[in-house]
């Protein structure tokens, strides 16, 4: 069947309408908006910290690997993140892939000093709890409630960044 030009117009706009709704209701729905999942953060030193424990804090939470080369790059900029900020009320957990080997992970935290918390996810479990996290780095910044408010795919643009975090510092 043949459509006059104005018919077909109209089913194409349709269709991209269509399809700007779908992808909008599936951003909202993706990983990255909402609740914080409840996780347990197995620490460095063998202590746990879940995500319930953050609350009334603003968590910085960056999934990376000691043989990502971004991960490793952006890092200096994540304790500069932290230093400037973690007397104000904000922490970071730097939650380490399952692939990266343990020795590794506190070779790297030792040589660097990351004042930070670190975390090794040995079965993957966290990175899955947080939207089956592949990428790295990924990192994650939620509020005083608990509730995720942005994820970075990527080094995060720290001015951003940091402006952000000084927006929800402020928040009561």
């Amino acid at each position: 069947m043949r459509y006059p030009l104005s018919m077909k117009r109209a089913l194409y706009y349709l269709a991209a309408a269509a399809t700007v709704l779908l992808a909008g209701w599936l951003l909202l729905r993706s990983p990255g908006f909402g609740p914080a999942p409840a996780s347990t953060f197995v620490l460095l030193d063998g202590s746990r910290q879940s995500t319930a424990d953050f609350r009334g804090r603003v968590v910085l939470v960056n999934f990376w690997a000691t043989s990502c080369t971004t991960c490793v790059a952006e890092m200096p900029s994540i304790m500069a993140t932290y230093d400037k900020y973690q007397a104000r009320g904000f922490d970071t957990v730097a939650v380490a892939m399952s692939y990266d080997p343990p020795s590794y992970v506190v070779n790297f935290s030792q040589t660097r000093k990351l004042p930070f918390k670190v975390a090794i996810d040995n079965t993957g479990a966290v990175a899955s709890a947080w939207g089956k996290v592949s990428l790295t780095p990924t990192t994650y910044l939620v509020d005083k409630r608990g509730e995720i408010v942005k994820r970075y795919i990527g080094e995060p643009d720290f001015a951003e960044l940091h402006r952000l975090i000084e927006e929800l510092l402020a928040q009561t």
